[in-house]
């Protein structure tokens, strides 16, 4: 069956770290490492405020407020906070040139955990034209790997899962969407990114 859409992650496959020098200065400013920051930020298990912020169950200001808290400095550097953690992050215009093209012929859509900032982030970096739907999970309250999310993101494009691919980096939510039938492709690099979506999308499979 020819594929009639595909979806991308955000994080980690269209937006990486490639600077690690902010985030490296601000874990040490704070006694820190670089995977000890990370942790903090991101980590911290299901009850966390990453965790509660990526449902929307806690409000992105709320989850940075109690991650400045916990590094123990002043309420007054939040701000500096996020922009000096994701300070190395770029976005892979290659790759959101690849969605805007693709769109021409395809429906595209994002499947992102993500607080609830990431929605005007976007329209703020200007590609929010690379999609025809933004799948968040502070919006929608689900996260990956959890079935609903992919559910929501087949149905906001009109696609059975054997018709659409997704692009992810973490193992686990290629798993879950490739269980639903969708097909799924591990991102580990641009080039094989779209070496193995083109190869996918010539064959018609």
């Amino acid at each position: 069956m020819p594929i009639r859409a595909i979806y991308f992650d955000l994080g980690g496959v269209l937006v990486r770290t490639e600077d690690r020098t902010p985030r490296t200065h601000l874990a040490e400013e704070c006694g820190l490492n670089y995977r000890e920051i990370d942790q903090v930020v991101f980590g911290g298990g299901i009850y966390s405020t990453a965790a509660r912020a990526s449902l929307g169950a806690l409000t992105e200001e709320a989850h940075w407020v109690s991650i400045t808290r916990r590094l123990g400095l002043p309420l007054s550097e939040r701000l500096r906070i996020q922009e000096q953690f994701f300070g190395g992050d770029s976005i892979d215009w290659n790759l959101i040139a690849f969605l805007r093209e693709a769109r021409k012929t395809h429906k595209t859509g994002l499947i992102s955990n993500a607080w609830e900032g990431l929605r005007a982030w976007i329209q703020r970096q200007q590609f929010t034209d690379a999609f025809d739907h933004l799948t968040i999970s502070a919006e929608v309250r689900m996260v990956k790997p959890m079935p609903g999310i992919y559910h929501h993101a087949l149905q906001a494009l009109g696609v059975r899962p054997e018709e659409a691919v997704f692009v992810d980096d973490f193992s686990e939510n290629i798993q879950a969407c490739r269980h639903l039938g969708m097909h799924g492709i591990l991102f580990q690099s641009p080039e094989q990114v779209l070496a193995d979506l083109k190869r996918l999308l010539a064959n018609g499979s």
